[in-house]
Formats: structure tokens, C-alpha cells, sequence
């Protein structure tokens, strides 16, 4: 069985939901407390061993590269001014020479198609998919969580977390196979199904590992819903040679590509934090109390 090494991180979406914040920001740069969310993604693969990123970028998202490029003059700005904190978590986030990748997609063809893009730079091995627009919240990495069912099974292992019956039309559903202490084997995949139709409550929820074969399928998949080519049009192919395995993640996750979530993550993130919790807790108290009071 060969090790997860590498991981796929898809940032070339256009971010239309957030405009006009993202007209020239990427949505992968807004800033959850004081991370972009794209930080919070890398620190969740290298967390459970990954070493190398492929980030499948677009136009305009030259700031992401810089992000975990040296910045000399910041640098050395701070060694001057004596700011060691800083200084030493700016090198702590920094990634290794050579342990970054990036790719483009030319056009919006889908995540089938993004992660098709990498396939070069991933070559013959599994890979971990991760998609950063979900923030994963937990003390255990979701992908960390993931790795002890593809230790023992192998294959593909898909994040999986469950949902109200009548929510399940917006997401890609899984069916429920034979079950284990990692989770359970996956029979079949539907995307968006009507309540009454769906397999299960259990949807897809942002964090994949995979096999070299997707690559072959995507290579000649055609459109699918909203003419983009479906990565889980793909995985339906492949499940018919290879196992799947679902695991239940354990935290909470935010959708940071709508803003509920996102603003739901700044106040999540904030709380779990020791050095400002205090005091944000009493400011939001008191914001609750001043909107409360006026409806």
C-alpha cells in the first residue's frame, strides 16, 4: 500500500459569491480570525503527513503563491523591530523548497477537471483531495481521521458527515455498505438526489483520498451537471473496480464559500482560541444583547 505524500488543493474558483471582496482578493485569501482559509487547508494535509502540495490555481491568484513564498523585506522588518513571535510564525507556516506545486486551469470545467489538471505533478500514487472552501474544525485533522480506514482497507476513502433528510438535495449522497470501527464501505454515489430518492443521509463533505486511476477516467469524462466535469461522475466509474470507504469525520465543518459559514468559522475559530477568546466572547455577548434588544 502505498503512502498518501501528496495532496491536491483546487483554488481556481472565481469566489461570486463574495463579490465585491473578491473582485481582486482571492476567496482562498479572506481571513478567518487572522489565517486564510487556504492556510487552514495546508495545515490539515501536513498534519497528517502530507509533503507535498499541488495547488490548481487560475488567473489572478498570483497572491496565493506569495502567501507561501519568503517575503524578505516583511522579514526583515520584524527581525529589526525585535518581533520574534511574528517572525517565527511567519517561518512556521512556510513551506519547505520544493514542496509546492502549482498548476493552472485554463477554464471552469468543474473539479473533475481541476483535479485532472494535477495529474502530471502527481504521477502513478494516491493522492489526498482537499477542498479548502471547507473548513474542517476538529483536534484531529479530517484527512488525519481518514488515513487509519485507508491503512487498513486501501483504495479510496471519501469524508463523509450526516445531514437532515430534506437538506440532502444539495449535496453528493453516499450508499451504505458493510461497516468497521474506520466507517463503512460505500455502494454507490448520487449527486443531489430528491429526498425521497437519496441512499442515505451521509453526504460528501470536502476531503477525498484517491487513486492514480481517477486520472484516466477524468481524461475522457465528459460534462455532466452544469457542464462541468463531475469528479463524483469519476469516482461512480471507478467504484465499480476499486473499494470506497465513507469516514464519519468527527468536528465541524464550515462552508467559507458561502458567508454564513464563513462568518460562522471567524466566530468558531475566535472561541477555540485562548489569547483572544476572553475578550471576543464579551463583545459578542454584547453585540447579541444590542441586536436582540432592538428587534
Amino acid at each position: 500500500m502505498n503512502r498518501i505524500r501528496k495532496a491536491v488543493l483546487p483554488v481556481a474558483g472565481l469566489g461570486t459569491r463574495f463579490l465585491p471582496a473578491t473582485k481582486a482578493m482571492p476567496k482562498e485569501m479572506l481571513t478567518v480570525v487572522d489565517r486564510p482559509i487556504i492556510q487552514y487547508a495546508v495545515d490539515e494535509a501536513r498534519q497528517a503527513g502530507i509533503e507535498h502540495c499541488v495547488f490548481v490555481s487560475g488567473r489572478n491568484k498570483s497572491v496565493i503563491a506569495d502567501h507561501f513564498d519568503i517575503q524578505v523585506e516583511l522579514e526583515m522588518t520584524l527581525r529589526e523591530r525585535g518581533k520574534v513571535k511574528e517572525l517565527e510564525a511567519l517561518q512556521r507556516d512556510l513551506p519547505a523548497a520544493g514542496t509546492v506545486s502549482f498548476t493552472r486551469q485554463q477554464a471552469p470545467l468543474g473539479l473533475g477537471h481541476a483535479v485532472w489538471c494535477a495529474r502530471d505533478i502527481i504521477g502513478n500514487e494516491p493522492f489526498a483531495l482537499l477542498l479548502p472552501d471547507m473548513l474542517m474544525h476538529a483536534e484531529v485533522g479530517c484527512l488525519s481521521q481518514m488515513l487509519r480506514a485507508y491503512e487498513k482497507h486501501g483504495g479510496n476513502v471519501i469524508a463523509v458527515e450526516e445531514v437532515p433528510r430534506d437538506q440532502v438535495g444539495s449535496y453528493g449522497v453516499v450508499a451504505i455498505g458493510e461497516a468497521d470501527e474506520t466507517g463503512f464501505e460505500i455502494t454507490g454515489m448520487v449527486e443531489k438526489p430528491k429526498p425521497e430518492d437519496a441512499p442515505s443521509t451521509f453526504i460528501i463533505s470536502g476531503r477525498y483520498i484517491l487513486q492514480p486511476e481517477i486520472f484516466d477516467i477524468l481524461s475522457t469524462q465528459e460534462q455532466g451537471a452544469g457542464g462541468e466535469i463531475q469528479v463524483t461522475d469519476a469516482m461512480l466509474k471507478l467504484l465499480q473496480t476499486q473499494r470506497f470507504t465513507a469516514v464519519r469525520f468527527e468536528g465541524t465543518t464550515y462552508d467559507c464559500g458561502a458567508k454564513v459559514g464563513f462568518l460562522a468559522a471567524n466566530v468558531a475559530y475566535a472561541l477555540a482560541r485562548p489569547d483572544i477568546a476572553p475578550a471576543f466572547r464579551s463583545e459578542l455577548r454584547a453585540i447579541l444583547a444590542r441586536f436582540d434588544g432592538g428587534s
